[in-house]
């Protein structure tokens, strides 16, 4: 096993207040950010297996600019007890995907995409490079209505 970096990217509108795969954390993530902030440090295998899974779990805030528009004073009493109310939209998730193979270990890259969707990657080659298995847009186009 090796030890591996973990950073994010959010193609969505949401933010992504904390994040984890396969227990280690993750950066936090504004709406259309990522990749430039890891933390340390989760773990792949030196070498991909076939059937190789990563467990991402994540606290969405679905509206990150609400308090902005808020008329009570940033940090006040009142603004406290409306954030703890906006807290509680705030949902959470948690699915296991697969790793796609990968020829040599690398930063273990989380991808968040619209409708709750996660790829997780650990090569050790960037987004934009063509041999990147998920080469997204930031700024992906969220449906009214997510399928199951």
């Amino acid at each position: 096993m090796l030890s591996a970096p973990v950073t994010g990217y959010n193609h969505t509108s949401a933010a992504i207040n904390r994040f984890s795969v396969n227990g280690a954390g993750g950066p936090n993530l504004g709406p259309h950010q990522g990749g430039g902030k890891q933390s340390c440090c989760g773990v792949v295998p030196r070498h991909w297996v076939p059937g190789l899974r990563a467990i991402v779990e994540w606290e969405k805030d679905p509206d990150p600019y609400s308090s902005s528009k808020w008329e009570e004073r940033p940090y006040s009493e009142a603004w406290t007890k409306r954030m703890e109310a906006q807290k509680q939209e705030y949902s959470r998730h948690k699915v296991t995907v697969e790793i796609p193979q990968y020829s040599i270990a690398g930063t273990l890259k989380v991808h968040f995409l619209p409708c709750d969707q996660v790829r997780v990657s650990a090569e050790n080659i960037k987004p934009g490079d063509p041999r990147y298995p998920y080469n997204y847009p930031m700024e992906m186009e969220e449906p009214e209505v997510c399928q199951d």
